[in-house]
């Protein structure tokens, strides 16, 4: 996946799941497939890059746009709510999960 980059003025959104080891794979996997066939083709999009820690507990992913309103765009697109849709059937079995998102401005991310 691509790195993330440090242009001036990119939106970048951070999110952070926690997981049981056993279900990590099926979430990295969820992600993938879902950046590789729409989220990578939406308007505004920049990069994106997963990070697992060694315990494979933690995943972070972490992806930019060119603005907020890209991104609140691919939000509400049906493809999007469908992969929504997915990613709860898949959360309901994490016993929990904790879903959190970020949104960072470029000031906050130099800080």
């Amino acid at each position: 996946m691509p790195q993330i980059r440090k242009d001036a003025g990119l939106q970048t959104i951070i999110t952070t799941f926690e997981v049981a080891p056993a279900e990590c794979q099926a979430l990295i996997d969820l992600l993938r497939e879902a950046c590789r066939d729409f989220v990578s083709k939406q308007p505004g999009f920049v990069s994106v890059a997963l990070h697992v820690n060694d315990a494979r507990t933690r995943i972070a992913n972490y992806s930019q746009w060119r603005s907020r309103e890209d991104f609140q765009a691919l939000q509400r697109s049906d493809e999007m709510q469908a992969y929504l849709q997915r990613f709860l059937e898949l959360a309901k079995d994490y016993q929990p999960v904790m879903y959190d998102v970020v949104m960072v401005a470029d000031a906050d991310r130099q800080a």
